[in-house]
């Protein structure tokens, strides 16, 4: 009869224990709801003591959570179609706050994440959702920290991860950086050909003040030419040899002068005396240059 009574004490003590102790995992809290209240004293990792039929426990995950948000179609404020997907990451902080206050924090984190990224969407232009992704970060990170705090939540980072363009889009674009590419190349030719006409003054003034350097420099580019061995050369006449040439030798006496040929003159006209004609008048002379005129009688 004592054993029968120990037997059925040791075993109601085995149901008891059983059902009061609970084991809290390392990266969770348990939450201990006495009569539907839930007790302000969080259970940490370890064992738990409960008292059986009375409380109830429920473990909250205080785990970093990582949450894809589905892609969002939108609008950029330049009026460009895009779809863009992002994920969140977040974690427990209140774990009675995350318990009572929102049903499932989970499902409430997902749908405001969707609503803010459509939101930023909106109020961006194409060029930051490609390029200033940082700062878009920020600003989606405190619209879902805002109303996430009040269930216990801590945003811990959200980053955008694709942009998805419509294929219009995508051929404009590389039009546009190819065109960029183009102007860049030109403007650095350009640049490149100034600089070169400098230093090609430069080196035509100096060759001007030294001419034996012009020869030198016309060597070297024989030189240069002539090591690929498939082109025939032509060497012009070195003009400083005739220099040389013209500088030493010696000049020729100037020829006598000529005698000036006589210039001929005009004979003077000579005097022809003046014969009477028949009906008694005179015919006058031819007149010399120089002479007066002569009054004739009536």
């Amino acid at each position: 009869m004592v054993v029968e009574i120990l037997s059925a004490v040791v075993v109601a003590g085995g149901a008891w224990f059983a059902a009061s102790v609970r084991v809290v995992k390392q990266y969770e809290r348990g939450l201990v709801f006495r009569f539907g209240r839930v007790r302000p004293q969080v259970r940490e990792p370890g064992l738990a003591m409960l008292v059986p039929f009375v409380d109830h426990l429920q473990k909250v995950n205080m785990q970093i959570i990582t949450m894809p948000v589905p892609a969002q179609d939108g609008i950029t404020r330049d009026n460009v179609t895009v779809r863009v997907d992002a994920v969140v990451y977040f974690k427990v902080i209140d774990p009675v706050v995350a318990a009572v206050n929102v049903q499932d924090y989970r499902a409430a984190v997902g749908q405001v994440a969707q609503t803010s990224l459509r939101s930023i969407i909106g109020k961006s232009e194409l060029d930051d959702l490609l390029s200033n992704r940082e700062h878009l970060n920020e600003g989606l990170e405190l619209m879902i920290d805002s109303p996430a705090l009040d269930w216990g939540i801590h945003i811990d980072k959200v980053e955008i991860k694709d942009v998805a363009l419509p294929e219009a889009m995508k051929r404009s674009m590389s039009r546009q950086a190819e065109a960029e590419r183009e102007r860049r190349a030109r403007v650095i030719s350009a640049d490149g050909e100034l600089q070169a006409s400098h230093k090609l003054a430069q080196a035509a003034a100096t060759m001007a003040d030294t001419p034996s350097a012009m020869q030198l420099r016309l060597l070297e580019t024989v030189v240069q030419v002539s090591s690929e061995k498939n082109s025939t050369l032509i060497l012009p006449f070195p003009v400083e040899l005739l220099r040389f040439l013209d500088a030493h030798t010696p000049k020729q006496q100037a020829a006598a002068p000529v005698p000036a040929a006589p210039v001929a003159t005009a004979p003077e006209p000579e005097a022809v005396e003046a014969k009477p004609e028949a009906n008694g008048h005179v015919t006058p002379a031819p007149r010399a240059p120089g002479d007066a005129a002569l009054p004739t009688a009536d």
